[in-house]
């Protein structure tokens, strides 16, 4: 699936501190076991997820249903804080097209990025939708945040 990018100091605190600073040996299983729980919180559907985390990178693998679920399971993981970057390996048992990926800048909306990327600002609830369930709100997002754009 591919390697994906994130600003390491923004998203989700999902670490206890002693896990948020560069890890020590030692403290790589217990960051991939809260990604794993993160993973597991939002209700996100896998078959199977092996999550395995050195310094500042992750990688995933294990199976999954849909291409929707491999991007969710990656963006869940990379919009946390201390991930800078996603290998995601997990096969997808009904491929699809894939998702392209915006990262949100400062005066961003929903509104404005569906402008941007579909010419139609109303078309808005699908990018809200196609990130749910880390998005609660459509007006919650932040600058950093890296977001599925899917395609129509």
């Amino acid at each position: 699936m591919g390697l994906l990018s994130f600003i390491k100091g923004v998203g989700e605190k999902v670490f206890k501190k002693e896990e948020v600073a560069v890890p020590a040996h030692g403290v790589e299983p217990l960051r991939a076991s809260a990604l794993l729980a993160h993973v597991k919180s939002l209700g996100l559907a896998y078959n199977n997820l092996a999550v395995k985390v050195s310094a500042d990178a992750v990688i995933l693998e294990g199976e999954v249903a849909k291409q929707e679920d491999a991007e969710k399971i990656a963006l869940a993981v990379g919009n946390v804080e201390g991930v800078e970057t996603v290998d995601n390996r997990l096969k997808v048992t009904n491929p699809a097209p894939a998702a392209t990926y915006r990262t949100v800048k400062a005066g961003d909306t929903l509104s404005k990025i569906a402008l941007a990327v579909y010419g139609d600002m109303h078309k808005f609830p699908l990018i809200f939708e196609a990130n749910r369930p880390m998005l609660s709100d459509p007006d919650k997002i932040y600058p950093g945040q890296v977001l599925r754009i899917p395609v129509l």
